[in-house]
């Protein structure tokens, strides 16, 4: 069952969609569910995504890139996803959240440092914005950075950071305040601070629910140094900054979950048409032809507003409002599709050892992460020209 709509694609981007799809079954599919049980990174995957130069997809070849663009990433991410998440989140955050501030905003110096081992998967980069007692309210940030001669210090904490505790990251980019607007508004910038750095501490990672072989950690920065020149764009651009790398990181996850919703269609024909009972094919039983009929229907959706939004993303056009329609339309989509497929799995469906067991325990964060599904409808009423509620 193709993943691409005809015609809408080059041969180049055919062209990864087979390759990425490849791996995904050949590389992946055997091997993750004992990464998934014992909650272990897949290191020798992610080595083998970076040779691929998956993790530079959306970089030019300067920087160590593979020249393509963030449209080739989304479709790289959706054939991940529609056999295993953690992976696909793995480079989601790697690529969209660790290298891509560094590329948009970083220095000449800091891209040459930091971009080549990033764009061939020997490191990773973390974005440190969601805090302990912020959620979704960024702009509550309360992690500071203070200028001390020729270095800032870092005080404060983040949660749920993705890729932040490997034995390959190299840094996490905070948010923090930096000073006070004279309305008192906090001025927040954003500050690359290298693994090691004393005073930087990772917590255990958590015991989640779903996306259980990613990496994800609370981080502390207690009198954390770094110099000067680790501020990433201009002081008080921060808040600016995170918008825009959320707004594309919307993007991506909605291709991820695009990906899932398809996984869950791909494992409901394959079941449907090997599973017997009451001496017949389950395959025949209208119910279920029109269940995954359904499934169907609302992935191919999914996927054209995901593919909108990338396409005006990579055009260079406003996506902010495509971005958030997709998002919210394609997570929703992957949530009904996975409880959906555990439905028809029966049992079976609710075992990790089925592919299906775990598309429904990744789902749900698809509605969380990098914008809620409550924060994107905001984002789109604002469009249609709505006032703020309380």
């Amino acid at each position: 069952m193709s993943t691409i709509v005809p015609g809408e694609l080059s041969v180049e981007h055919e062209e990864l969609s087979a390759t990425v799809r490849r791996f995904a079954r050949e590389e992946v599919a055997p091997v993750i569910a004992d990464f998934y049980e014992r909650k272990a990174f897949p290191y020798r995957l992610v080595e083998k995504m970076g040779e691929m130069g998956l993790f530079g997809l959306p970089f030019p070849a300067e920087h160590g890139g593979m020249g393509g663009d963030y449209f080739a990433l989304c479709l790289a991410l959706e054939e991940l996803a529609r056999v295993d998440s953690s992976v696909a989140i793995t480079l989601e955050a790697a690529v969209s959240l660790g290298a891509m501030p560094i590329y948009r905003f970083g220095t000449e110096a800091q891209r040459e440092r930091w971009l080549p081992d990033l764009c061939a998967g020997r490191s990773l980069g973390a974005f440190g914005l969601t805090e302990p007692g912020g959620g979704s309210d960024a702009g509550a940030t309360r992690t500071t950075a203070r200028r001390d001669g020729g270095e800032w210090v870092v005080n404060g904490s983040k949660a749920f950071i993705t890729n932040s505790g490997t034995d390959i990251t190299a840094f996490v980019t905070v948010t923090a305040v930096t000073s006070r607007l004279e309305e008192g508004r906090p001025s927040i910038s954003t500050i690359v601070v290298p693994s090691g750095t004393p005073g930087f501490t990772v917590a255990p990672g958590y015991s989640k629910v779903g996306w259980s072989a990613s990496d994800t950690h609370e981080l502390a920065f207690d009198g954390c140094r770094v110099p000067i020149d680790h501020l990433l764009g201009e002081e008080g651009h921060g808040y600016a900054q995170f918008l825009s790398i959320l707004d594309e990181g919307r993007v991506a996850v909605a291709a991820m979950s695009v990906g899932l919703a398809q996984g869950c269609v791909d494992e409901c024909v394959r079941y449907l048409g090997e599973r017997e009972a009451f001496g017949r094919k389950l395959g025949e039983s209208q119910v279920l032809q029109f269940k995954v009929a359904d499934m169907d229907a609302r992935t191919h959706v999914a996927r054209l507003a995901c593919y909108d939004a990338a396409r005006k993303l990579v055009a260079g056009r406003p996506f902010k409002r495509e971005a958030a329609i997709a998002k919210l339309v394609a997570s929703d989509a992957a949530m009904v599709n996975a409880r959906e497929a555990t439905q028809i799995f029966g049992g079976y469906g609710f075992v990790n050892e089925t592919p299906v067991g775990r598309f429904y325990r990744d789902a749900k964060v698809l509605e969380i992460g990098e914008g809620t599904s409550e924060v994107l409808r905001t984002v789109i009423a604002r469009h249609l020209g709505f006032s703020r509620t309380r």
